[in-house]
């Protein structure tokens, strides 16, 4: 009876540590997706900057699991509503210039990363005038055929200097 007891209890052993899956993200591979991400974000930017900000659909990720939560919103909203905001807004401004000051990218997976970060944005309308604001970001990016995508997250705009 112990016999079959201790026989059990190894072939439960083994089974489940036949099931654990090996942590294979080494860091070489944490430190690749930290850098692709970090460079999406800063094409992100890029693309802004030179195609206005209609250009930012090339970035979000179109799928039911997107969600943003745009400064001045108090909850999240979905790619679709994103979009409407974004057409709805893109022609009142001739520019948009987004530039990060602090960035941190934390790898969790092969396609999946997290990230956060503070910008400074400098905006110009149609009329000429110069806006500029700061503000934290922090979001979660996905990796996707077409590369990597805004998968969710949220901006919020910090305090100006006297206020």
């Amino acid at each position: 009876m112990i016999r079959k007891a201790l026989s059990f209890i190894l072939i439960a052993v083994l089974f489940l540590s036949a099931c654990q899956e090996v942590d294979t993200f080494t860091e070489d591979e944490k430190e690749a997706v930290r850098s692709r991400v970090k460079q999406m974000l800063d094409d992100y930017y890029s693309a802004i900057r030179t195609g206005g900000m209609m250009a930012e659909f090339g970035y979000l990720d179109n799928s039911p699991e997107f969600f943003w939560v745009p400064p001045g919103y108090s909850s999240w909203i979905s790619y679709d509503s994103v979009a409407t905001v974004l057409k709805a807004n893109a022609p009142a401004f001739s520019s948009v210039d987004n530039v990060w000051d602090t960035l941190r990218v934390d790898p969790l997976t092969r396609e999946y990363a997290t990230y956060s970060g503070t910008l400074y944005t400098t905006m110009t309308d149609t009329a000429g005038t110069v806006t500029r604001v700061s503000a934290i970001e922090t979001g979660v990016v996905v990796k996707r055929k077409d590369g990597w995508k805004l998968l969710r997250g949220q901006t919020s705009l910090l305090p100006q200097d006297g206020q």
